[in-house]
């Protein structure tokens, strides 16, 4: 029993609870300017279940390619042992049907539906028959609609009013979203395609996908000067992430796992940038209090 547990805990990667969970619950609680049960069990939702179904998906599907992969292990994600896997299929269903149960209870038409089309990318990011993680391009948007999908939801949940400032901030994160994604697609090029995968990056070579990359970081950091203030500010947060990933774009594909040193401090700019952003949501939560 501890060796599953402890199974389904690498597999949920601890690492990244934060960014699913964390988009859902500042959504909700800015519209909403209150804690209530729909905001903690949505939280807790976005935090382990949903992680779980996404990444432990992931680990089953990927279990070939991933012994592969010497970049598999900790932050960068496990190797599966194939005596989990249905066992992680059942845990991740059955971690999420109560709070799906719950949430479509107290939630509305439009937030169902959200959700709905969030776990359809969460399964079928890595599931077959559509198996979109090896779809170049459609890789990078389903990625990035893993992230800010939560966001949506806790925004459509608490019934927000749609403006155009605050379309300005989901287009941002969608943005960096698809950055993102193709970015840490680089560092896998020859091992994808020595395994027949394709992605963002095997189609268009290092080169052009980390140009596409600082591209969608810069064009995110422009988006945000449509923001409500102070969510103008947040554009320089961009900064670091084009600092991190600017040194490879010339990358050659022979050479992309040179890309994981900029996947690394990517890693570590996400949680200054979250704390930055944390503390602009908190400035804003008293302009508009």
């Amino acid at each position: 029993m501890t060796g599953t547990v402890r199974q389904l805990l690498l597999a949920s990667r601890p690492v990244s609870w934060v960014n699913t969970a964390y988009p859902f619950a500042a959504a909700y609680l800015l519209t909403v300017r209150e804690v209530d049960a729909v905001l903690v069990v949505g939280t807790l939702f976005f935090l382990v279940p949903y992680n779980l179904a996404m990444y432990g998906i992931n680990d089953v599907f990927d279990y070939e390619s991933d012994l592969r992969n010497p970049r598999k292990g900790g932050a960068h994600g496990s190797v599966l042992d194939r005596r989990f896997h249905r066992t992680t299929l059942w845990a991740s269903a059955l971690s999420c049907l109560p709070f799906v149960v719950y949430l479509v209870a107290v939630g509305s038409p439009a937030s169902w539906g959200v959700l709905a089309v969030s776990l359809f990318f969460v399964v079928f990011y890595s599931a077959p028959p559509l198996r979109l993680k090896e779809r170049p391009f459609a890789d990078s948007v389903t990625s990035s609609i893993h992230f800010f999908s939560p966001a949506v939801y806790g925004l459509v949940l608490a019934s927000a009013t749609w403006t155009w400032p605050l379309l300005a901030v989901i287009g941002a994160f969608a943005l960096w979203g698809v950055a993102s994604h193709a970015f840490g697609a680089v560092q896998d090029i020859v091992a994808d395609r020595e395994a027949g995968i394709a992605s963002i990056a095997t189609a268009l070579g290092a080169r052009t996908t980390v140009r596409l990359a600082l591209a969608c970081y810069a064009l995110s950091g422009l988006a945000m000067l449509g923001s409500a203030w102070p969510g103008p500010l947040a554009a320089v947060l961009v900064l670091p992430y084009l600092a991190a990933v600017w040194p490879y774009r010339s990358l050659a594909d022979e050479e992309c796992t040179a890309a994981t040193t900029g996947w690394r401090r990517f890693l570590w700019i996400n949680q200054l940038t979250g704390f930055a952003v944390t503390l602009l949501l908190i400035w804003w939560w008293f302009l508009t209090g």
